[in-house]
């Protein structure tokens, strides 16, 4: 391992969570669309992209979803970058505290802080 690259254990499985919680690396990703992140505490959290995108913390994302739903009988277009399955393209550490995420349809701006992590995710 190079200096500067952090190592990543990619599981699936139930037994390779109980690994994850005994080797507790900072960031490991499921073979589920989603990713899991293993606490201090060694619980584990999961999360789907999709739920970490519909809460994105970031301010144009919070205005979208404070405004009045469409109606129902309205069509929704779609761009080129709805219609594929989202994925998470990279994660950043922000300090000590949180971590940006870019998702494939461009999306990077969100700052996720730990706490706010710890709220969405599932316990696994």
């Amino acid at each position: 391992m190079r200096e500067g690259e952090l190592p990543v254990f990619w599981a699936c499985g139930v037994t390779p969570q109980l690994a994850l919680a005994a080797a507790r690396p900072e960031i490991a990703m499921t073979h589920s669309p989603g990713c899991m992140f293993v606490t201090n505490d060694g619980s584990l959290r999961s999360y789907s992209f999709r739920a970490l995108r519909d809460h994105c913390p970031c301010a144009t994302c919070r205005e979208k979803r404070s405004q009045p739903p469409p109606p129902p009988n309205l069509l929704t277009v779609l761009s080129p970058a709805d219609t594929r399955p989202l994925t998470l393209v990279e994660m950043k550490p922000v300090g000590h505290y949180a971590y940006t995420i870019r998702f494939s349809d461009g999306h990077d701006t969100g700052i996720y802080t730990f706490e706010l992590l710890w709220e969405l995710g599932r316990t696994s």
